[in-house]
């Protein structure tokens, strides 16, 4: 089995360092730059939130299929974040960017442009993170490397997390919004150095074996029928945020009913047809929709993304009003993310003592228990604040990297059961509930400070918006990290299992016919 070199583990890492200057760091303000400094209401960018995630969540899944069936000298998916990188870099700084417009034309122009980056990011992303999934075949390689991801990731999001206060004021001179766009100017001339470096460090070394695949057009076709179980669920679950009455909520339960009693007619209908009469795009779903360890792990992605989400969305307006001190809010990402890389780092050493399962269900509860501590804080307890912040970090440090450590052990699933391997769409779909959670936590978080009458624009209405702030940093999230632990109790990959998953594909792959690239 491969064991990769120092120096590709630490290339691997810039990329995601690179994306994590829009992911973990930009988007960290998005909302706050949006709300106090664009002039967007809060329920109106809550609505942007969802929506933009829900087209995402499409492209996610077509970018995905795309990146499977591509074939170059370069590999499947280093090509993908070569080309897109300055399309990235472009809608980072048109997103922070503020035009003398309209209240409608702001609107028009936020949509427009947070569209265009979050394609952008998922065309760069959605292949970064299927690279993990062919650079090695060895599952404690994937677990080291996806540590060393997120140590990069989480250095990506300090610079951006940490500085962006003090650049903002730095360049702005008091003027936020030139603050703002000249900030992102020099981020994007550092993620496109870094992506640079990763693309040429990184090689794909896992071929799948050949099979016969349709033309894209064909597939694309067939995907379009899949469609309405991917948007409807998340559809009524936008309408919900949006009228938060009980029709919208008793109409999400119903289609949701509707949508499994369907899924499982299908599955029989499907398992009573000839496998070889299915198109690619058909097999593909099947196989997911059958795929144990994948849908729990979906699961787990979109719990830990509201988990994670709202914690951090929820810091700048947490620290610039309920403690009094907006530059301070930048010390305390830099805290938390320094904490972030030291959790990153022993993940794969704790993993392999007690295995990542059990890992993971340690680290969401004791990061959801220490985060409940923060109702009872007040503002002016900064020194425990970050005591408390930093320890819950530690553990919510470990999520991100064993969940994409793990989709990769689902792909292996997937090969090792039904000898077909899409890589690119399962961490596509991994990336895709990430997506979704963070624009739900986004969304909640400003629904939870809209009913409290917040409005950026509007220093009246601060005071009474104080409890949403300590609710968004305490309960409210740690009570999706508390399911998310309940859910992964049932993920049915045990270390022995993956072993002999492991050991199985490696000789298949050996007598197999690999696709030439």
């Amino acid at each position: 089995m491969t064991k990769l070199p120092l120096y590709e583990k630490v290339g691997y890492a810039m990329g995601d360092a690179a994306a994590n200057l829009v992911w973990r760091g930009a988007l960290a303000y998005l909302a706050v730059f949006y709300t106090d400094t664009f002039g967007l209401a809060a329920s109106a960018a809550a609505i942007l939130f969802l929506v933009v995630r829900l087209s995402d969540g499409v492209t996610d899944i077509i970018m995905g299929m795309i990146a499977d069936r591509t074939n170059t000298a370069w590999g499947k998916f280093r090509p993908w974040i070569f080309w897109s990188t300055p399309f990235l870099c472009l809608f980072m700084v048109l997103c922070f960017t503020s035009p003398d417009l309209s209240a409608n034309g702001k609107l028009i122009y936020a949509y427009v442009t947070y569209i265009g980056l979050t394609l952008a990011y998922t065309v760069n992303n959605v292949p970064y993170s299927a690279l993990m999934g062919v650079m090695t075949e060895d599952d404690n390689e994937r677990t080291s490397l996806s540590g060393f991801r997120f140590a990069g990731a989480f250095l990506g999001g300090l610079f951006v997390m940490g500085f962006l206060p003090t650049l903002v004021s730095k360049f702005g001179a008091g003027d936020d919004a030139l603050g703002y766009q000249y900030t992102m100017y020099f981020f994007a001339g550092l993620l496109m150095a870094l992506m640079v470096i990763s693309v040429a460090t990184t090689k794909e070394r896992v071929k799948p074996v050949l099979k016969e695949q349709k033309s894209l057009a064909s597939e694309l076709k067939d995907l379009s029928k899949q469609l309405p179980f991917i948007l409807l669920p998340l559809g009524f679950m936008t309408a919900f945020f949006h009228f938060r009455n009980w029709i919208t909520g008793i109409l999400f339960v119903l289609v949701i009913s509707l949508m499994t009693w369907f899924v499982k007619r299908l599955l029989k209908k499907n398992q009573e047809s000839n496998a070889a009469a299915k198109s690619g795009v058909q097999q593909d779903m099947l196989d997911l929709i059958t795929n144990k360890p994948w849908l729990i792990l979906l699961g787990i992605g979109f719990l830990t993304m509201m988990f994670n989400g709202i914690k951090y969305g929820v810091i700048a307006y947490y620290f610039k009003y309920y403690v009094g001190d907006e530059i301070m809010a930048g010390q305390y990402f830099i805290a938390l993310l320094v904490v972030s890389i030291l959790g990153a780092l022993c993940t794969s050493v704790i993993a392999e003592k007690i295995g990542r399962k059990t890992l993971l269900i340690i680290a969401l509860a004791m990061s959801s228990l220490l985060t409940c501590g923060f109702f009872w804080l007040p503002g002016t307890s900064v020194v425990q604040i970050f005591v408390l912040g930093c320890g819950a970090e530690f553990f919510a440090a470990m999520m991100p990297t064993l969940f994409f450590s793990m989709l990769g052990d689902s792909a292996d699933y997937n090969e090792w059961r039904n000898g077909r391997r899409a890589t690119g769409l399962i961490y596509s779909a991994g990336t895709f509930v990430q997506k979704t959670g963070s624009g739900f936590a986004g969304a909640l978080m400003l629904v939870v400070l809209a009913s409290y009458g917040y409005d950026g624009m509007d220093p009246t209405t601060i005071d009474g918006s104080l409890p949403a702030m300590a609710l968004l940093m305490s309960f409210i999230p740690a009570g999706f990290g508390f399911a998310a632990a309940v859910l992964m109790l049932f993920y049915p990959i045990t270390e022995q299992k993956q072993r002999q998953m492991t050991e199985e594909l490696i000789a298949r792959r050996k007598t197999a016919t690999p696709i030439i690239e």
